[in-house]
């Protein structure tokens, strides 16, 4: 039976270059994959894009709102990618539940398997509402770790906005590689800049 896997991690964690590594190794068997990614991340327009520079075309791009399942139906056929092996979704934790919804459906009702990679919380440590959705309904959970500038383990996304340090803001943003960046923190280094920084801190210490 198809599972819809989730597998996620903190920044600059490799989830790109895993994706990418993964449709490499399909395409080795001569086993039909699609790339979808959503709409609202910018980076890379319709790429998935790799920090080492590995690069995949993305066939699926979906706007909040779209009938993902059908999308992906359709883009198979047009493709003549039939039958499909493997849904691989870049950046999930953009979708909203009701696609992460469907891609569920894509698993078990269209036998189909779905391997979505991303992001588990924002830059203020809250879920994101893929990512939520994911937990609730993935078979399988596999965490990619990456590393603290401490050396400890990275847990935290901390944005940085004109190269400091911010904890307001909207949930997205995407990082541009200059006026918005990302650095990975385990979680003494991020209570660490959120004190320094004067934002409320976790547990209110």
């Amino acid at each position: 039976m198809a599972k819809l896997h989730f597998k996620y991690g903190a920044m600059n964690s490799g989830k790109s270059d895993t994706l990418i590594k993964t449709a490499y190794n399909y395409d080795e068997r001569g086993l039909a994959t699609l790339t979808v990614k959503p709409a609202v991340d910018t980076k890379g327009a319709d790429w998935v894009v790799a920090r080492g520079g590995a690069r995949r075309q993305v066939d699926v791009l979906v706007a909040p709102g779209e009938p993902l399942r059908e999308k992906i139906a359709r883009t198979a056929d047009g493709k003549g990618l039939r039958p499909l092996h493997c849904v691989l979704v870049d950046e999930a934790q953009f979708l909203p539940g009701a696609q992460v919804d469907e891609l569920f459906l894509v698993a078990k009702e269209d036998g189909i398997s779905v391997i979505c990679y991303g992001l588990r919380t924002d830059f203020l440590t809250h879920e994101f509402p893929g990512s939520r959705r994911l937990f609730e309904l993935a078979d399988n959970f596999e965490k990619l770790p990456t590393m603290c500038r401490c050396g400890s383990q990275a847990e935290f996304n901390c944005r940085r906005a004109q190269g400091r340090y911010v904890f307001t803001g909207d949930q997205v943003a995407i990082d541009d590689g200059a006026a918005v960046t990302y650095e990975s923190l385990c979680g003494a280094c991020f209570l660490r800049e959120q004190r320094a920084a004067g934002a409320a801190v976790i547990g209110g210490g």
